[in-house]
């Protein structure tokens, strides 16, 4: 009985010891190809360049991350003094009968615009969105028409906006693509930051909680935000901004199948990016710059200063050889202003073209005529 009994727990041992091995093994990080979202797409924030892509230009429903856009024309009409911050906006009975997401907005009920920022960004809060919209542009009509004016601008070639909260529309729809794009350009108001980064706030003195949607702030290290989205015709999606390593990236995923795929896709990509690319500090040594000959100016040189780019994005498995060209032409006619743009330094890898940075003019040089001289002449005169 006593061989059985010991026999028994050896093999329990053994197998125990099998599966304390396979604890302590460390699990390999899922690779890009487990991506599991159908269109999705990585971007360098500073520079919109493709890192990866996913049928990133397929046309789809795109939920909540419509508010993006809506968030970029609200911050862009504080910007411009339009709208402030501290501002009180009174709800509209439009506004308050939104469906799904929101912070339950009452008509005739007061908000500022800052809270309603917070509720947008942080819970995706529909009736807050609309109610921006209204006090930004009169109407969720007229707000609408200027989303797709500035879509157009920015050459969202995919997107067609019908409202301004995201919600199931025929015809609302963009791509991964452009949902980059405008988050990239929703990112140059850095105070998105200081909204997208909050876990859990309040409305209403306390009386109304908000926690955020972005499960990443608590998970992943750098994130920074963006925005996530969910409707039944639109699936799981999100927009993620993570910096690290003087690296800043944008990842997008749609129509995901559920919550976790949508963030777990997220750091797959992002993880993609930070670990595949590098930033390699651009330097110019300004000795290099020679005085600019002028044609028929008030004097025979122009001198220069440079305005250059702090870092180019490149992949680990690239040459690190970056040629430094320097593009001015040997004269240039007066009249010169100070700070004009008179040539280019360009970095490039192989026959690539990485960045460019700008040579300008330091100083006004007036174009030569018989007055000026004559003036010149006289005054000479004169002092002797």
């Amino acid at each position: 009985m006593k061989k059985v009994f010991s026999f028994v727990m050896g093999i329990l041992f053994l197998f125990a010891s099998f599966d304390v091995e396979a604890k302590s093994e460390p699990k390999p990080k899922p690779g890009i190809e487990s991506v599991t979202a159908p269109s999705a797409v990585l971007v360098d924030a500073n520079s919109g360049k493709v890192l990866y892509e996913k049928n990133s230009h397929e046309a789809r429903m795109c939920a909540s991350i419509t508010k993006v856009m809506t968030l970029l024309l609200v911050f862009d009409a504080i910007y411009d003094g339009r709208l402030k911050l501290d501002d009180e906006v009174l709800i509209s009975s439009h506004a308050a009968s939104m469906d799904g997401s929101n912070v339950f907005l009452e008509a005739g009920e007061k908000m500022s615009v800052n809270d309603l920022i917070k509720s947008v960004v942080i819970v995706s809060a529909n009736d807050a969105a609309v109610a921006l919209a209204e006090c930004t542009y009169e109407s969720e009509e007229k707000f609408v028409s200027k989303m797709n004016e500035r879509a157009k601008i920015l050459n969202m070639n995919d997107t067609v906006f019908k409202n301004c909260n995201g919600l199931d529309q025929e015809g609302h729809v963009s791509s991964a693509y452009d949902i980059a794009i405008m988050s990239r350009e929703l990112m140059k108001h850095e105070q998105i930051f200081s909204y997208t980064s909050i876990w859990m706030d309040y409305l209403r003195n306390g009386k109304t909680q908000l926690v955020s949607t972005n499960k990443l702030l608590k998970t992943y290290p750098g994130i920074t935000g963006l925005k996530t989205g969910t409707t039944d015709g639109a699936g799981c999606c999100m927009v993620a901004t993570a910096n690290r390593n003087k690296m800043s990236l944008i990842s997008v995923v749609l129509g995901c199948n559920d919550s976790k795929a949508r963030f777990s896709d997220s750091a797959i990509i992002l993880n993609y990016g930070f670990e595949n690319f590098f930033v390699v500090p651009l330097k110019f040594d300004k000795s290099k710059l020679t005085p600019l000959k002028i044609v028929a100016g008030m004097k025979d040189d122009l001198q220069l200063d440079t305005k250059i780019p702090q870092g180019v994005l490149l992949s680990k498995d690239s040459e690190r050889k970056i040629k430094t060209t320097i593009e001015v032409p040997e004269m240039i006619d007066a009249p010169v202003k100070s700070g004009q743009v008179v040539g280019k330094v360009v970095y490039s890898l192989v026959d690539e073209v990485l960045d460019e940075g700008e040579i300008f003019a330091t100083e006004d040089v007036e174009r030569m005529s018989f007055g000026k001289i004559f003036s010149i002449v006289l005054r000479a005169f004169t002092k002797m």
